[in-house]
């Protein structure tokens, strides 16, 4: 009888949780409840609250793909890209607000520190845990270069492709209008190479261009993070345009702080190489001019010793 009991009361917790819509915005998220609420695993006993009708922030995706790296493989998948103004899908553990923005300090579970923007990349040389990091600099502009897939026999139109992108950029990642009119392109057709500046006010902190590029990179990269089987596949003349690759570039408010330190030990020995050249070729020069003045002073003596004979 017990088990009957337990077999029913689990039939009808699963009955609710199937009556629960799937996360829109977050395919891996859990909905269940009543009344229904989706949360997503960020940490080993840490699941945050999700608004299925919004983006989620940058800084709780990055944490909910570590903390599915580690329960699949138990590895980390690598450090923030040396390059912080590119950050090229680079991934590390982030400590965010209850809001979702990143704290400007991050250590990643670390000894070794660095100052992070409002899009979560480094933008200063690393140190201990003494950095200090007045605040959270925003991001104000993204680039986003894009390449298409080819399209045999197709002469792709620059104005019906910038149309094209701007509404798949709005319906699919929400991106405000104003940003949307505001967003500017560059194409070059041999390429496939496509370029979008998406920018806002430098001193906005309510919208989130880089919660917008890294679903876009997931996109890109055939990890979509929505529910369903949708693409970013913008659609010119009836063809469906296909990303293979991206690469984004963030633009701050205040220019980042790199110094000399973060040049790489390949780097710097080439600066070493070339600087050292030149005081070769200096010193060649110094003394062949040395060598020229000392032989017409000798010939110059000698003609005069000559002329009483």
């Amino acid at each position: 009888m017990n088990s009957v009991v337990v077999l029913l009361l689990l039939a009808f917790a699963a009955g609710a949780s199937a009556q629960c819509p799937p996360c829109k915005t977050m395919k891996s998220a859990i909905c269940d409840g009543d009344p229904c609420t989706c949360t997503l695993q960020v940490g080993k006993d840490e699941k945050q609250t999700l608004d299925c009708e919004k983006l989620l922030p940058k800084c709780f995706l990055m944490m909910a793909e570590m903390q599915q790296n580690r329960a699949k493989a138990g590895r980390f998948l690598g450090k923030p890209t040396e390059d912080a103004i590119v950050d090229n899908d680079g991934i590390y553990d982030p400590e965010c607000e209850s809001t979702g923005t990143f704290k400007a300090l991050q250590c990643n579970n670390t000894e070794e520190c660095w100052c992070v923007n409002s899009a979560g990349v480094r933008r200063t040389d690393k140190s201990d845990k003494s950095l200090k990091c007045d605040k959270l600099v925003e991001t104000y502009w993204v680039r986003l270069q894009l390449k298409h897939k080819e399209i045999p026999n197709y002469e792709m139109n620059e104005e019906e492709l910038k149309t094209a992108l701007q509404t798949a950029i709005k319906d699919r990642y929400r991106m405000p209008q104003e940003i949307v009119d505001s967003m500017e392109m560059m194409y070059d057709k041999d390429a496939r190479l496509i370029v979008l500046d998406l920018k806002k006010e430098k001193d906005d902190k309510e919208k989130d261009l880089s919660g917008i590029a890294y679903y876009m990179e997931k996109d890109v990269k055939q990890k979509s993070l929505f529910h369903g089987d949708g693409k970013f596949e913008p659609e010119v003349g009836g063809n469906k345009v296909e990303m293979e690759d991206i690469l984004v570039h963030y633009v701050d408010a205040e220019p980042p702080t790199f110094t000399m330190r973060r040049l790489t030990g390949g780097v710097i020995a080439v600066i070493v190489v070339v600087v050292l050249a030149v005081i070769a070729g200096l010193l060649v020069v110094y003394f062949a001019n040395k060598r020229d003045k000392a032989r017409y002073q000798k010939t110059h003596v000698r003609e005069l010793d000559e002329m009483p004979k």
